[in-house]
């Protein structure tokens, strides 16, 4: 990609001229902005028009009366190329190419977009096959078609790769206003990354959200989300492509647990960055960032004056790593005497219908429910859609609880949000009203407790110590040439960065008896070399050994074995077999071609295929963040003393995930992959042992 400079582009988002270049589409374009209000000028280049949309057509680029900050180029991919070139030349500000026919369609399309990438050289391009981008601040639109949203003086951005998602987007219903949305197409000129830094520099920008379909540079995206992390600025991706597409079958376990995907996960997570998996969660996040306070923790009260939603919210609640601890006894005693005795206080609160169409009552016991250790109050709220003079003072009750809510939040200060259940059922001018008064409208209650958790983890995100990764220095395709290291060597190579393996050696069948003497008996007896991957299947391990004489029958029946298989085994590895084993991890490293090396910890032995259960961490790390990995796996209950059994030693297996880690680090421009499975734990105090071991790397 170019080298530009995020001010640069801000004079392309905020421009004081604009060339709209082409027929339809620029006149489009040109009337989107009139209608918004635009107060720059317009300058259309047609060769044979001599207006569009009403103003006054120049002929070329050339004749323009000066080098606009900004230009629509709404032509046809050749004619694109040669007007982006004439572009740059005169120092344009910027354009957005809306021309197909690039990079998405193949090789063909890719010579094109080469040649509008140097046309371009370092001036900021937006596109091509894009729609373009509208800033609602400057009320200004390099966009042909209809899009939603009113004029705004601050709130959330959009970037996102699809022109059409991002329209419809616009036109939300849920009180989410776009300072800017910019549709990025192929993303030939810049990318992600540039796009961030140059809308942190709006002080107007309250958060920024992304649709994504990939990165092309993710360590510029990486360094462009610290800054907005730094700034305080939070970033909500929906990424799509959650399926491994380019997954390999390889030679380890550990590839089967990994895939690009989760480590957009860990990416995320490692950059606070908040990931979300639909439309509707980007857009209630957003709406949360921006209006919402910095919120507390996780402790959240609801009022209702229905037990059903008072039951629903409880069961959603715990799902989204929430929870909801009784109200005080003082509490209690207040509420107590504020309502009849067949009203139970209990957190959910259905605080029932006998103060309902009170005011003054509902707003003392809001108070009340407010006025304790929460760190947050929800109230559950339906609007009637049922309209007419006959209901409308009915309907004026309901108000009276959004009333009293909005007293009951000032008195208290706690932060509080209106939750409807289904997202219709909370209309724009309450939304807009409840913003007005330090309210926040969420709307659906999975997407609302979503929203509330993923804020929460932000902000506890900020009070971290936050890295970035170590990113590939070379790219190593799918056919290199590998290497294969056995067990043997694999294990000595990390034992030298401190992970703790067997007492055993490696002989001849002559040499097996003295081996095994000197490990301890029970042994256990394996063919090695880069041939023997699966040693089970191919019957190339035997177990439980105790004495010379086992392990002299168990090397002839190994070699008939392998020999059979068609590849004679001719040396052993003999080792001591590990007792007393609580539990079984698999902690491997799977290569990326985006982000390199990447660390896999998981649930070990046969539960690799049987449950999957596994994390994926980018390097380097850190032991907490290890730490924080296991525990979140199933096995960690084994390791922590399932049911009074024994701890596991947790902090032995915690070093040796670190001692892969470093290994990993070291030989990070030719490591593949790298297998241990299973990493047996032993009782706390004890240690750990890594009972396989492979690692493939390129030669």
């Amino acid at each position: 990609m170019a080298d530009i400079r995020s001010q640069d582009i801000g004079r392309l988002f905020s421009p004081k001229s604009i060339a709209f270049v082409g027929g339809s589409i620029a006149e489009m374009s040109i009337r989107r902005c009139v209608e918004m209000g635009y107060q720059g000028e317009i300058w259309p280049v047609h060769p044979k028009r001599e207006t569009l949309a009403g103003y006054k057509c120049y002929a070329s680029i050339a004749d323009l009366p000066s080098a606009p900050d900004a230009a629509y180029i709404g032509i046809n991919r050749e004619l694109s190329i040669t007007v982006v070139g004439q572009l740059a030349s005169i120092g344009a500000g910027g354009c957005v190419c809306y021309a197909a026919g690039f990079g998405e369609v193949g090789e063909e399309g890719q010579d094109y977009q080469d040649q509008l990438i140097a046309a371009a050289g370092n001036m900021p391009l937006v596109g091509p096959n894009c729609f373009g981008f509208v800033n609602f601040m400057e009320r200004c639109a390099l966009w042909p078609y209809l899009f939603g949203g009113d004029p705004v003086a601050k709130g959330p951005a959009l970037i996102s790769q699809s022109g059409n998602i991002a329209m419809n987007l616009t036109m939300n219903q849920r009180s989410v206003n776009f300072t800017y949305v910019i549709a990025t197409g192929n993303q030939a000129v810049m990318g992600a990354g540039d796009y961030i830094d140059a809308l942190l520099l709006d002080e107007r920008v309250t958060a920024i959200g992304m649709y994504v379909e990939g990165f092309d540079d993710i360590e510029k995206f990486s360094k462009a989300a610290l800054k907005a992390m730094a700034k305080g600025v939070p970033i909500v991706v929906l990424k799509v492509g959650k399926t491994e597409a380019s997954a390999r079958q390889t030679s380890s376990h550990t590839s089967s647990l990994a895939g690009s995907d989760t480590l957009y996960d860990a990416l995320f997570t490692r950059l606070g960055v908040i990931r979300v998996d639909s439309l509707n969660r980007l857009l209630e996040t957003l709406k949360l960032l921006d209006t919402s306070p910095p919120l507390r923790g996780n402790n959240i009260f609801s009022l209702s004056c229905s037990g059903g939603e008072a039951a629903m919210i409880s069961d959603l609640v715990p799902e989204h790593h929430l929870e909801m601890l009784p109200f005080s006894p003082a509490q209690i005693d207040q509420l107590r005497g504020q309502l009849p005795n067949y009203v139970t206080i209990s957190n959910p609160f259905d605080y029932n219908t006998s103060i309902w169409g009170d005011q003054a009552a509902q707003t003392d016991v809001f108070t009340a429910a407010m006025s304790g250790n929460h760190d947050a109050a929800f109230l559950i709220y339906d609007h009637p859609t049922v309209n007419g003079e006959e209901v409308a003072k009915e309907v004026a009750e309901w108000i009276m609880t959004l009333d009293a809510f909005i007293a009951a939040h000032k008195a208290t200060g706690i932060p509080a949000f209106v939750v409807c259940t289904i997202s219709e059922l909370l209309p724009k001018e309450l939304r807009s009203y409840l913003i007005s008064h330090g309210v926040v409208p969420l709307q659906g209650f999975d997407d609302a407790l979503f929203a509330y958790s993923a804020a929460l983890k932000h902000y506890q995100s900020k009070q971290q110590q936050i890295t970035l990764p170590r990113f590939p220095e070379v790219h190593i395709g799918a056919d290199v040439d590998s290497q294969v290291i056995d067990e043997y060597y694999s294990k000595i190579a990390l034992k030298e960065f401190g992970l703790t393996i067997p007492a055993g050696g490696v002989g001849t069948k002559s040499q097996l008896a003295e081996i095994a003497d000197k490990a301890g008996y029970p042994v256990v007896l394996k063919a090695v070399g880069p041939e023997f991957l699966h040693k089970s299947d191919m019957g190339a391990v035997i177990l439980k050994l105790n004495n010379a004489e086992d392990v002299a029958d168990a090397a002839d029946s190994i070699i008939a074995s392998t020999t059979a298989a068609g590849v004679p085994a001719t040396q052993f590895l003999v080792e001591s077999m590990v007792a007393g084993s609580l539990a079984e991890l698999i902690i491997g490293i799977n290569r990326d071609d985006q982000f390199g090396p990447a660390l896999i910890i998981g649930a070990g032995g046969i539960l690799v295929e049987l449950v999957a259960d596994s994390v994926s961490l980018l390097l380097p790390t850190s032991r907490s963040a290890v730490k924080d990995a296991i525990n979140s796996l199933s096995v960690a209950k084994l390791i922590g003393g399932f049911r009074g059994q024994k701890k596991g030693d947790l902090e032995a297996a915690i070093d040796a995930v670190m001692a892969v880690a470093h290994y990993a680090e070291a030989n990070w421009n030719k490591l593949l992959e790298l297998d241990i499975n299973p990493l047996m734990i032993l009782p706390e105090g004890s240690g750990v042992v890594a009972a396989d071991a492979l690692i493939i790397q390129s030669k």
